[in-house]
């Protein structure tokens, strides 16, 4: 085991597999792991099609990681070979105020993997204790894997104060639109998820949403006040990040309602300052995730938490630059895509 496979990004448009050697432990707080599944987030691809900024390339693509733990530094705690782990691909300064109050997913200096700093999709890695987090072994690596996106939803959900008696408004029925979805279910709201595919939609019915809107043929304005007990939207998420969608919401919901932003668009949003004053919404923004692992490992662990549904394909290692090149071309026929970087 001297040398060892990393999916690269080399420049937007062009990937490749390159050989490298395998890391070796050099700090007492740093575990050597073996990467089993890895998961292609929209992130990825966005870094793949060069529509991101501030993007290290050359770079090991991903963040979303199951692992084997193979060996552990002297001070390392808590963890020993034949463990699984999932990675939290934060990497703050520590220093910062957002860090000095506990926010550090939102770090002055933040890093990610995968985007910053070289990512999951390689067989090997050695990494800090802090940023890793045991999984039992008896979760399956596609299940496992699905942790991070979780931690997404767990975020957002929490930041928007989701409890039951809320009706939630998510637009958007992609991997991230879904995990929102399954965590509101789980904290007992109603969920209205819309979309524009059809094949997305149907998913969000299998996986508990109450009413659906393939805005295609609908007009959520005209479709909510036709649904059956429900008096408006009190929490709305935009898991899709456009403009438009934004000042959509603000029109779409309740006086006192709370929206939550994901996206990452620079371009502005027309949002009419009168929507948000005459009905004090509060505006959110939600960024990766802080403490959240543990809640949905756990909530995973009890068999109350489970991704698998997502996955619409499984691709072998060896076939990586194929799978991201099937998203991109076949966005629509796919929810999660995976990874298998080790048998």
């Amino acid at each position: 085991m001297n040398t060892m496979k990393a999916l690269y990004i080399v420049e937007p448009m062009k990937m490749e597999m390159r050989e490298l050697s395998v890391p070796v432990i050099q700090s007492p707080d740093e575990v050597l792991v073996q990467v089993m599944m890895a998961g292609i987030c929209g992130s990825d691809m966005h870094n793949y099609m060069g529509e991101s900024s501030g993007i290290a390339y050359p770079l090991v693509a991903g963040h979303e990681m199951a692992a084997l733990v193979l060996e552990t530094g002297s001070g390392v705690q808590g963890l020993e070979a034949g463990d699984h782990v999932v990675l939290d691909p934060v990497m703050s300064c520590g220093y910062c105020y957002p860090c000095s109050i506990g926010r550090s997913n939102v770090c002055e200096n933040l890093k990610a993997r995968g985007s910053h700093y070289d990512g999951c999709m390689q067989e090997y890695m050695v990494l800090k204790r802090r940023t890793i987090h045991k999984i039992e072994r008896s979760i399956p690596w596609e299940k496992a894997v699905l942790a991070e996106p979780f931690t997404i939803a767990a975020q957002s959900s929490s930041r928007a104060a989701v409890s039951a008696g809320d009706t939630v408004y998510i637009s958007g029925a992609g991997p991230i639109g879904l995990c929102i979805l399954m965590m509101c279910k789980l904290l007992g709201a109603t969920v209205i998820t819309s979309d524009i595919i059809a094949s997305r939609l149907a998913l969000a019915s299998k996986l508990g949403a109450d009413h659906l809107i393939n805005l295609n043929t609908e007009d959520p304005f005209v479709a909510i006040k036709k649904l059956p007990g429900i008096h408006g939207v009190t929490v709305a998420f935009d898991a899709v990040g456009h403009p438009a969608i934004f000042a959509q919401l603000v029109k779409l919901a309740l006086p006192t309602a709370r929206i939550l932003c994901m996206g990452f668009s620079s371009e502005p949003s027309p949002v009419s300052l009168v929507d948000i004053t005459k009905k004090e919404l509060t505006i959110l923004g939600s960024r990766m995730s802080v403490n959240q692992f543990e809640r949905v490992i756990k909530l995973m662990e009890d068999g109350r938490l489970d991704g698998t549904p997502l996955i619409s394909s499984i691709f072998d290692f060896k076939d990586g630059v194929r799978a991201f090149e099937e998203l991109r071309e076949n966005k629509a026929a796919h929810c999660k895509v995976l990874l298998r970087i080790n048998d």
